[in-house]
């Protein structure tokens, strides 16, 4: 009897009984991982691997959350390390070259893709070019505001998967090639794939189907390329691809094992956002004044006005904040306007991370709350979704035809995710009223956002929302003085508002880890609470229960499956979906 075991799970304050019974279901879905999907075991990856540097993570935050920041921000201190000679050497100068030839071009764009994090940064890239000329159009020719929709991104599952992550699709190269296609990518094109470890089969697909059609192709990822060479088949064949400009940006370990969101994202948030920036002022030389004369300086400039005491001190008040209103069973809602997708960007990556509800729809009336939800008080949903993105969703008409048609298993084909236009707007971001946020918790906050510039008509409409919430603050990053928490550090201006967009990634990629940190959801500086959504996350929460529970990777694969089958067998109607990892870790220690 040794795979039975009572396990009581408490979830929003309800309790479940769960008896660990590996079943011959579970075994063979088990074996099939362990045996059939070895490109997805990626543990030999440093990005997936522990970082020395914050192996104190959890201890720091037990011992006080601004001696958790500092370790925390230890890991961004290795970015600029490999910066430095990226940002000036012939590969940036390549880049630049390539995206300023493609816009003199008649048609040609320069299209970013990614998938998750790099999905999120490929619209953030597409919506910063496209912001520059809503600002300044009065001071652009009318061949210069033209230019404006000559940039564009691919986001694995389309931009429905800012909203949430759309399972399984990121493990399909035929879901890449798909939304290439759709764009109808070309030679005139100058195509940017971005995938965080230099591995994810969709962006590889989508990179795949530029290259056949001509376009100008550049490969951006974090990890050694040697090493994804020798391991990995499919990273070998987009590095080796003639056609394809490598740009390697390995920076070490990342100060949450396997959180490419963090140091990753930043590295290629800074080569892709300068590049930009870059090419913009080779269009239009006027411009050049206002961006960094040394990129690498700026960045480290950034860096040490984060770590100034005023501004730890600040990112450490806001995370004490956070979780004392998680702690008590409330809810946070932030407002914010012109950097909104930063914070949604930020706000939607949690859930896979530390297994937390997803954000919920005005259909889901079953599921939970999200923990953290972002509204635009200046606008309606619909608009707010023009005003982030400057264009459209570009989102999924998704079929069971497609699923096959795309090589999906028959799980995914015979219930295709409604990822479609329609399905985003049910997601109330803009201005209408949000009583489900509200009513029945013990603390409900609404946080008003603000980096570096206040606005004067943003700050009226977030006071005017914010009425309907009990419990109200701010939170600013920047130097102006405003009420509510600070986070006091000098942001520069750029044309594309590059270190104002880092500096939001920064700060919220800090406050939202520590909290989860802070609450018990990071194991040393491991994600001990992860979603196993797709392959590589099965692989992580594999590797994480063996190392934690000190069995086998193939014993802690049976364990995986048997309690994601548990819970995928009840109902979670008003309560929390627990995560796989802690349900298998928990009946593996044995706690009741």
């Amino acid at each position: 009897m040794r795979h039975l075991m009572n396990l009581v799970i408490l979830s929003n304050r309800r309790r479940y009984n769960f008896i660990m019974q590996i079943t011959e279901t579970a075994k063979s879905r088990a074996r099939e991982f362990v045996e059939n999907e070895t490109q997805f075991h990626l543990g030999f990856l440093p990005t997936e691997q522990s970082n020395p540097i914050t192996a104190t993570l959890e201890d720091d935050f037990r011992r006080s959350t601004l001696d958790g920041v500092r370790c925390l921000q230890r890991g961004d201190r290795q970015v600029p390390i490999v910066m430095r000679h990226v940002l000036g050497g012939e590969l940036f100068r390549a880049l630049v070259d390539a995206m300023a030839g493609a816009m003199r071009t008649p048609t040609g764009r320069v299209i970013f893709s990614g998938c998750g994090a790099t999905g999120r940064l490929s619209i953030l890239l597409e919506s910063m070019w496209r912001d520059f000329f809503r600002r300044r159009r009065r001071e652009l020719s009318e061949d210069e505001a033209a230019l404006a929709d000559r940039a564009a991104s691919i986001m694995t599952g389309g931009d429905f998967a800012l909203i949430k992550s759309v399972e399984s699709f990121e493990d399909f190269s035929s879901v890449g090639e798909r939304q290439a296609a759709a764009l109808r990518v070309g030679k005139d094109d100058v195509f940017i794939a971005i995938t965080e470890g230099g591995e994810t089969s969709s962006v590889l697909g989508s990179l795949g189907y530029a290259a056949d059609a001509g376009a100008r192709c550049f490969l951006v990822f974090n990890n050694p390329a040697r090493v994804l060479r020798e391991r990995l088949e499919r990273s070998r064949k987009a590095i080796d691809d003639p056609r394809v400009t490598v740009i390697d940006l390995y920076c070490g370990q990342m100060s949450l094992a396997g959180s490419t969101r963090m140091q990753a994202t930043t590295s290629e948030q800074l080569l892709c956002s300068c590049a930009l920036e870059a090419a913009l002022c080779e269009l239009m030389p006027r411009f050049a004044a206002e961006a960094a004369a040394n990129p690498a300086e700026a960045f480290e400039a950034l860096l040490s006005g984060l770590e100034a005491p005023s501004a730890r001190a600040g990112i450490a008040e806001t995370i004490d904040y956070e979780k004392g209103v998680y702690s008590s069973g409330g809810r946070i809602t932030y407002l914010a306007d012109d950097c909104m997708l930063d914070v949604f960007t930020d706000n939607t990556e949690r859930s896979p991370t530390f297994m937390l509800p997803q954000l919920k729809s005005s259909l889901e009336k079953a599921l939970p709350q999200s923990w953290a939800f972002v509204k635009n008080p200046l606008h309606t949903t619909p608009d707010c979704w023009l005003s982030m993105l400057g264009r459209r969703p570009r989102c999924l008409d998704f079929s069971r035809d497609d699923a096959i048609a795309l090589g999906m298993p028959a799980r995914i084909a015979d219930n295709p995710p409604r990822i479609g236009e329609e399905d985003l707007m049910r997601y109330m971001i803009g201005n209408e009223p949000s009583p489900e946020r509200i009513d029945g918790y013990e603390r409900a906050a609404a946080v008003t956002v603000t980096v570096r510039d206040i606005h004067e008509r943003f700050m009226e409409a977030a006071a005017s929302i914010a009425k309907a919430w009990p419990e109200r603050t701010g939170l600013h990053i920047g130097t102006s003085p405003t009420d509510g928490i600070r986070i006091v550090a000098e942001i520069a201006s750029s044309p594309l508002e590059t270190w104002k967009r880092l500096a939001a990634k920064l700060a919220l990629n800090c406050i939202s880890t520590g909290t989860m940190v802070a609450m018990g959801r990071v194991a040393g500086n491991w994600m001990s609470w992860v979603s196993i959504s797709n392959k590589k996350l099965i692989d992580r929460g594999v590797r994480l229960l063996s190392e934690l529970g000190g069995v086998s990777y193939r014993e802690a694969a049976d364990r995986l499956f048997a309690a994601e089958e548990w819970i995928s067998s009840q109902d979670w109607t008003d309560a929390e979906r627990p995560c796989a990892v802690q349900v298998a870790l928990n009946a593996l220690r044995g706690n009741h």
